[in-house]
């Protein structure tokens, strides 16, 4: 076995070798050729071999960029046509990651865990994403569609800010004012536990749609389990 694996690589090297050969010959013969090329036909070589650069160069740029019809249901988000390359894919799968492995993400049910485990999990993710997306800068060359960053500052703008904005400040107060009470003695507990699941579902949307950017063929099952709670009203009631 070993044998035959050898000799398969040295006849592959051979003829790597004898390829390499005939195309530098081939190459050297249309150089000295075209050096013998005047007048007219000298620049019709020179035109033909501009175009070829140039549409290698387009290809390039083609493959570089490719465009995804891409259905997102979040507000002002449903429809749109995303456009995917490899540097943005690459950004997506890291936001998506760090999404969907967060705290926040996970389901908080009535009289289990913190609320404030969850904000602090919030207030991460939103430096995560903030300081990614700085580091990598605008997508460039797809000016006028959406890309990987407008899900992103979509995500953090409409709809982990106004949530963080309002209970940050509320939890806090109570916290300075009761140091010694437990968070479940919040008389707004359990109705910050119902905006909190809102906020949580909604932003599973646009980590769905960060995961489908970066070419997640198994997003839900990534995600399972993630929306197994439902909100609850303050009497303990399914909403």
């Amino acid at each position: 076995m070993v044998a035959s694996m050898r000799r398969k690589w040295v006849y592959t090297r051979w003829f790597a070798l004898i390829v390499g050969l005939a195309a530098g010959a081939i190459v050297g013969l249309a150089v000295f050729w075209g050096s013998q090329l005047t007048g007219a036909a000298l620049f019709a070589l020179c035109g033909t071999v501009a175009g070829g650069i140039a549409a290698l160069v387009i290809y390039a740029f083609a493959r570089t960029v490719r465009l995804t019809e891409l259905t997102v249901s979040v507000p002002n988000l449903t429809d749109l046509t995303f456009a995917v390359t490899p540097t943005n894919e690459g950004i997506a799968w890291r936001l998506f990651v760090e999404s969907v492995t967060r705290v926040s993400t996970q389901p908080l049910e009535q009289g289990t865990g913190l609320i404030r485990e969850s904000l602090n999990s919030l207030y991460d993710l939103f430096s995560t994403v903030r300081d990614t997306l700085i580091a990598a800068g605008p997508t460039a060359g797809v000016a006028g569609t959406q890309t990987v960053e407008h899900l992103a500052i979509g995500m953090l703008n409409h709809q982990m800010r106004p949530f963080m904005a309002k209970w940050h400040g509320e939890l806090s107060e109570w916290e300075q004012q009761h140091p010694e009470a437990h968070e479940s003695e919040w008389p707004k507990n359990a109705e910050c536990r119902i905006e909190l699941e809102r906020m949580r579902l909604g932003l599973l949307n646009y980590v769905r749609g960060l995961g489908q950017l970066a070419g997640v063929s198994n997003v839900d099952v990534l995600l399972g389990g993630h929306d197994s709670w439902k909100p609850l009203d303050p009497d303990g009631h399914v909403r």
